[in-house]
């Protein structure tokens, strides 16, 4: 089997890299810049004895996408999963945000998961098989202040999985999402001291989550394990929006 994951040089994507390794599948490791960062996921999933095949693209423009996804079909085949997990957060005020930004965070976040999805999809339709996992966010239900472009693209995400989902359950793909709530990433450790220990006090479970507790979730629904589960939005926020 074969995966793709966009956005795994660290963090969540990492994490998500290695559980679907250890799920039996050969993973296409994406990063935008940082290749460094995606060569060490990549030697840890071959640790695991799976293959890694790596891409490095910029998923902020359409076309790159689409040249992305033709290059993934070429060289190394149709995933059998799909996670699209690369995501963007440039923090402001409303009135502060220019629409470069705010299309920016929208391409990466959003976009990029649509181009992606519409791409591979006549293929998966053909084949009658596929599972797409989206990582959205409790931010796209709940909302956050100085946030609004990445809530808006995380909330939509969800949205466009549920509808997705719909259209493709007859040919037999599933569409997914894993909405995270804090999790110790690289985008939350700007959070100073009494940030974090506030949001750990209204989370239930008095705690952040780990990159490793989504990647796990993520590879249950990717794989046959959840295969009678599509259009769901999986929490993994430790009962953050209860």
């Amino acid at each position: 089997m074969l995966a793709l994951v966009t956005g795994a040089s660290k963090g969540i994507g990492r994490a998500c890299a290695l559980e679907l390794a250890k799920e039996d599948f050969d993973i296409i490791v994406h990063c935008s810049s940082d290749i460094e960062g995606a060569s060490e996921t990549a030697a840890k999933v071959r640790s695991l004895g799976r293959k890694a095949h790596m891409f490095a693209m910029d998923l902020s423009d359409p076309e790159n996408v689409h040249n992305f996804c033709g290059g993934v079909l070429e060289h190394v085949g149709l995933p059998d999963a799909v996670v699209n997990n690369a995501g963007v957060c440039l923090p402001s005020l409303v009135q502060d945000i220019s629409l470069e930004d705010w299309d920016y965070v929208m391409n990466v976040n959003l976009k990029a998961a649509f181009i992606i999805c519409r791409d591979f999809a006549p293929a998966m339709i053909e084949r009658k098989s596929g599972s797409i996992v989206n990582i959205a966010s409790i931010w796209g239900r709940t909302g956050s202040a100085m946030e609004s472009s990445y809530c808006a693209s995380k909330g939509a995400l969800v949205m466009f999985s549920k509808a997705l989902a719909q259209e493709l359950g007859p040919s037999g793909i599933r569409v997914n999402c894993v909405s995270p709530g804090c999790i110790d990433t690289a985008m939350n450790a700007s959070y100073s001291e009494d940030e974090r220990r506030a949001l750990e006090e209204r989370t239930p479970l008095g705690r952040f989550g780990s990159p490793e507790e989504v990647g796990k979730a993520v590879a249950f629904l990717a794989s046959e394990k959840a295969s009678f589960i599509t259009g769901a939005d999986l929490l993994v926020d430790g009962g953050f929006s209860i």
